[in-house]
């Protein structure tokens, strides 16, 4: 997050109330992972589209990370490392103007094969959530969620 300038001092009598802004955002995202949940019991994820680019961005996705396997435990380290954050920097900016909240963050379950909880959830920014969860859901690897709501 940016408070200003490069080098500009942050005056706390003139600063946000940045602890109010952390709930609003902690507020935000849990409401965007429970959405998503919810939308999953209702329709197989194979059938679901989360943007009008869902084509495009899977495309885009697969050639900018060839060796990512949507059905793996995403390797935190290595996506948060300077170069995954390099990488992921270079592929989400495409998308500035044509994405909104492009680089909102949110919660992104590691592994498909579970529920969002505590170990099993990661920070991340909405367009690798995009990225990530477009190519689970063209695998299947999300039909589970409606099946288990569905018997």
């Amino acid at each position: 997050m940016s408070l200003g300038p490069a080098g500009a001092s942050l005056d706390p009598d003139q600063a946000e109330n940045f602890e109010d802004m952390e709930k609003q955002f902690a507020v935000k995202a849990v409401q965007h992972m429970t959405t998503y949940w919810a939308i999953l019991e209702k329709m197989k994820g194979s059938q679901l589209r989360l943007t009008k680019m869902d084509d495009e961005i899977l495309e885009h996705f697969q050639k900018a990370f060839p060796e990512f396997d949507p059905a793996e435990t995403i390797d935190e380290d290595k996506m948060k490392s300077k170069e995954g954050k390099e990488r992921w920097r270079e592929f989400m900016m495409a998308y500035e103007k044509k994405i909104d909240d492009y680089n909102f963050g949110t919660m992104l379950r590691a592994n498909p094969k579970f529920e969002y909880g505590e170990k099993e959830t990661i920070f991340a920014m909405r367009m690798q959530f995009y990225a990530i969860e477009i190519a689970r859901n063209r695998q299947g690897l999300n039909d589970w969620i409606y099946e288990q709501a569905h018997t």
